[in-house]
């Protein structure tokens, strides 16, 4: 619990809160607010991404290159041919037109409408310089102008010239268009938007009390919040906030310990405990850290996830109670903490309902869903009702973002059941299954045991739902509770018949009391034994260890006392176990006789049965074994009355058919 009160203390946030809650539209329930300092009216979200749309509409002026290779290229080409005295004309009308400029006119090479523009950039020698579209040549028109220079110097046939030595074709654009520059450009342009729309300077009003906050206020009160939880924080005395701090983490790790005192004691006396306060540190951490740094990321958490974790170890009642716990940082501390309680906690509880029934294989990702739509369902109701801000989108990305982290989360709990030594319920359900190789031993060499181990789970399931205890706890702990009975099989008289021993060579035929209640005994050193070789979790080990106590074998003692025997040396008939400690081991200590005990009645009444469920009960707490005991006389009574109904219910007389006398078949 130390370390719990030394987390909430580090990670408490130390910069102030904005001490006003405010919506548009409603009235200003606080005395008349002016602004303690200077500070900038910052623009909505709204208002920039209008701004940037506008900005993007208009026009930049395109940047276009200079290309000297490609002038290099024509003019060597030109070099080349044989034209004769026009060779010298030439040479000079390219380097004329190229000069100037000659870019490729209209349609697809053109990538930009110059019609548009009065003026362009162009970047030659490293430089830009801001050009007249009508100082530069379109492609058409450089060879236009070219033909036309050459004319002046020359009556020869131009046009037979150009085809034998396609000379316009080395007319190509030299200007070309730079699509990366002028993009740049655009985005320069839209990032040099003023993010502020006005001032408001110290002492200047800001909203009036009574006032209705409209959306000009709204805007202002925003823009004071962010430069007071930003650059103002906290003004008082730093001892006085370190004071506040120690006092909210010492309240709510007190909290937390008295939750666990009052719900779940049993969690105290195994590593559950130190599981649970990782649980609620991580949670704190998170609340913590996001509320103060990234409040807009608090929508990509899996809380949900939180419940999960708890839920795999705790019963449901428990998880509840934690996991409302766990959540209280978060509605202490961040912006729309109430909203974000609300909806963090319904979601959890649906997902701790839903996974009982969606935990396998992709099964969890429809879980996830559920709760996700939860989610989403309130989210939008408190939007409605304008009780939470914010872009929607982003909110709900990151609520399915937040869905499926938890899907994706979930397998740690297999790595912390490792880490604290715990059985998560998934553990269980593996563990209460039949065909593991530790009950099949069980079925192969003790059948009969495995039959009585059958029904006192059967039994031990219907007494646990009845007092709210984990039913997958108690299957488990009465189906793995005789296991040692597969070492030494025949002393036990439930298998006798099967391996089909006769009457004068059962196995205790010549032992004398002392010898038989030996060999019974060793059955739960056999059964520890067995556990640990399979490595069996220590609640199975547990269940194995405290299923009878510290009783003593009834039959062999009494037979030992009637054949003079001593009193002082029950010892040797006495079960060298443990007492049960919680409920499901008190219901598996108990079934496990009461089943036994039913086999021996000849009626099958109800008060034939509840005379031997009052008997064996008594006899128990006469030999001290519910000393140790969680659990009010209340719950024993609901286990008394559900064993009871139970075996009415499972031996409850049938119908004898009259005899055919006409011998007529059907």
């Amino acid at each position: 619990m130390g370390i719990v009160f030394a987390v909430l203390l580090a990670f408490m946030p130390r910069d102030s809160k904005f001490p006003y809650e405010y919506r548009k539209g409603r009235e200003w329930k606080y005395e008349t607010l002016f602004a303690e300092f200077d500070f900038p009216i910052y623009k909505s979200e709204e208002q920039m991404r209008e701004e940037r749309m506008n900005n993007s509409q208009n026009l930049v002026t395109p940047y276009y290159k200079y290309s000297d290779e490609v002038v290099n290229k024509s003019i060597k080409a030109a070099e080349a041919m044989n034209l004769g005295r026009l060779r010298g004309a030439v040479i000079s009308g390219l380097r004329t037109v190229f000069n100037r400029g000659v870019i490729a006119d209209d349609g697809k090479r053109a990538l930009v409408d110059l019609d548009m523009y009065e003026v362009i950039y162009i970047q030659r020698d490293k430089r830009a310089y801001k050009t007249p579209v009508s100082e530069v040549y379109r492609q058409s028109d450089a060879r236009a102008k070219f033909l036309a220079d050459l004319a002046k110097v020359t009556d020869a046939n131009l046009d037979s010239l150009f085809k034998a030595t396609g000379l316009l074709d080395l007319i190509v654009p030299n200007v070309i268009y730079d699509q990366q520059t002028t993009e740049l450009v655009q985005a320069e342009s839209n990032t040099a938007i003023s993010p502020t729309s006005g001032y408001v300077t110290a002492g200047q009003l800001v909203v009036s009390s009574g006032e209705i906050v409209t959306a000009e206020i709204e805007q202002m009160l925003d823009s004071y919040k962010r430069e007071y939880e930003v650059n103002l924080g906290y003004l008082g005395p730093p001892a006085l906030m370190i004071l506040g701090s120690i006092l909210i983490a010492l309240a709510l790790s007190v909290l937390l310990y008295f939750v666990i005192a009052f719900t779940c004691p049993a969690v105290y006396t195994d590593t559950r405990y130190y599981y649970v306060l990782m649980v609620f540190t991580l949670s704190v951490m998170v609340s913590f850290s996001l509320s103060e740094a990234f409040s807009n990321l608090l929508v990509f958490i899996p809380f949900t996830l939180f419940a999960l974790m708890l839920q795999a170890f705790l019963s449901t009642k428990e998880t509840v109670t934690l996991y409302s716990i766990s959540l209280l940082p978060l509605l202490i501390v961040a912006d729309n903490g109430a909203v974000f309680y609300c909806m963090y906690l319904l979601a959890g509880l649906v997902h701790v309902y839903v996974f009982k029934y969606f935990h396998k294989g992709w099964k969890q990702f429809l879980a996830a869903l559920i709760a996700f739509a939860v989610l989403v369902l309130q989210y939008l109701a408190f939007r409605a009702c304008d009780m939470i801000a914010g872009n929607v989108w982003h909110d709900l990305l990151g609520l399915f973002i937040g869905a499926m982290l938890t899907v994706a989360g979930y397998p740690l709990v297999y790595l912390f059941e490792g880490i604290f030594n715990l059985v998560s319920n998934s553990r269980l359900n593996e563990l209460a299954d039949t065909s593991n190789p530790l009950v099949r031993l069980l079925e192969q060499k003790a059948p009969g045991s495995f039959q009585h181990s059958l029904q006192v789970m059967n039994m031990g399931e219907t007494v646990a739902r009845a007092v709210g205890v984990n039913p997958d706890l108690v299957r488990v702990g009465a189906l793995y509770h005789d296991i040692g009975k597969t070492e030494n099989p025949l002393c036990f008289v439930e298998n006798e018949y099967l391996a089909g021993v006769s009457e004068d060579n059962k196995y205790h035929t010549g032992l004398t009391p002392e010898q038989s209640a030996h060999d019974i005994i060793k059955h739960v050193s056999d059964g520890l034994e067995l556990a640990h070789k399979h490595r069996m979790p220590k609640i199975v080990c547990d269940f194995i260890a405290s299923h009878h106590g510290t009783t003593v074998v009834g039959y062999f003692y009494t037979k030992f006392i009637n054949t003079g025997g001593s009193p002082e040396e029950v010892d040797k008939f006495t079960y060298p176990g443990r007492k049960p400690v919680t409920k499901s081991e008190i219901i598996l200590m108990l079934c496990d006789s009461v089943e036994a005990a039913s086999r021996t009645l000849k009626e099958n009444t109800e008060k034939a049965y509840r005379n031997l469920v009052e008997r064996i009960v008594a006899g128990k707490m006469e030999q001290g074994q519910f000393d140790d005991a969680d659990i009010t006389i209340s719950e024993l009574n609901a286990v008394k009355n559900t064993m009871v109904t139970y075996l009415t219910q499972l031996n409850h007389e049938r119908v004898v058919y009259p005899k055919n006398k006409l011998n007529i078949k059907k």
